[in-house]
């Protein structure tokens, strides 16, 4: 456990890390409150792998300092990894073995008796739905199934900080929401949660605070609340239409020069005013113009927004930057 008179379980300072020619970490500080479920937000190759593989000991910062629930690891790596549980973005777990004798392997690496690692093993077989495979082999669960096996195996024994690496990537959406919300109850327990992710509306929906990260730099912290303000007194509405082409946005800017105009995606513009947008006025120019609209609504602006306003990178393009890459985490 942390002690009770440190409060600060992550402290980063000035780390950095090189592979050849590529800075993957540039000089980066932040600090992480004690049972706080802190989000490390950005797309491949921004340092988000890199960083946690630093913080938990299997790799080397080139400099700077990192001190784990007030322990100095500068020197030693693994000095604090009692105090750590790690979910990686891909299982490590054996696909030979039972999702039961996993856990209880994982719980023998900890040093836990043979009494008290089957006893935490069925406890959370049970907790994570997973008690009727627990007699089955890994390999043949399904890809939330071994989702859920692998944090429990991250805490089986009961860490003060856990690191999760896109915990939720590559499962179905049911078992994304179950997961979601065992990482919720986990941090609710009093459990320290550092949190990397694609998922900007998984970020806003379980943290406190965020750190968005681009090209080994980290361009702001800050909490959700306060990164929300941004959006205060903008109003945006959504249209889907026959033809999404820039020419659209031309034809709006021409009759109303205050709006901003996207075409987001095929079928579908984007409109975004400082003040309240009147949707009949715009449906009506798009229909005369041959348009047809299938849908015009407004929408709340959210944490996507934010992130492309803060870092220049659209949420489209990280979602498909983790679709095409098959695997969790970044460089």
């Amino acid at each position: 456990m942390i002690p009770d008179n440190v409060m600060t379980a992550i402290e980063v300072r000035g780390i950095s890390k090189r592979f050849d020619d590529v800075e993957a970490v540039a000089g980066i500080d932040f600090d992480v409150r004690k049972g706080e479920l802190f989000g490390f937000l950005g797309p491949n190759g921004a340092g988000k792998s890199t960083t946690i593989n630093m913080l938990i000991g299997l790799a080397r910062p080139d400099a700077g300092t990192i001190r784990i629930g007030g322990i100095d690891c500068s020197k030693n790596p693994k000095a604090a990894q009692h105090l750590m549980g790690v979910v990686p973005d891909e299982s490590n777990l054996y696909p030979e073995l039972t999702g039961f004798d996993n856990l209880c392997f994982c719980g023998s690496l900890y040093g836990m008796s043979r009494r008290d690692r089957e006893a935490r093993a069925r406890e959370l077989l049970d907790r994570f739905g997973l008690a009727a495979a627990g007699g089955r082999k890994f390999g043949g669960y399904s890809k939330g199934m071994k989702r859920k096996l692998t944090i429990a195996a991250g805490i089986i024994h009961s860490p003060a900080i856990l690191f999760m690496d896109e915990p939720t990537t590559g499962i179905d959406v049911a078992s994304a929401r179950q997961i979601r919300q065992l990482i919720a109850d986990l941090n609710a327990s009093g459990t320290t949660i550092f949190l990397t992710t694609h998922y900007i509306e998984e970020a806003q929906r379980l943290c406190e605070r965020i750190a968005f990260i681009v090209k080994g730099r980290i361009v702001r912290i800050d909490t959700i609340e306060q990164l929300m303000r941004r959006t205060d007194g903008r109003h945006v509405v959504q249209f889907a239409v026959s033809n999404s082409t820039d020419d659209l946005c031309d034809l709006l800017l021409g009759e109303w020069p205050g709006l901003h105009c996207q075409a987001i995606a095929e079928g579908h513009i984007r409109v975004e005013s400082p003040k309240p947008v009147r949707v009949g006025p715009l449906v009506r120019l798009l229909e005369d113009r041959g348009v047809e609209v299938f849908e015009a609504r407004k929408i709340q602006p959210s944490l996507e927004d934010v992130f492309v306003e803060i870092t220049g990178i659209e949420a489209d393009a990280m979602k498909q930057e983790k679709a095409n890459s098959g695997k969790g985490g970044g460089a």
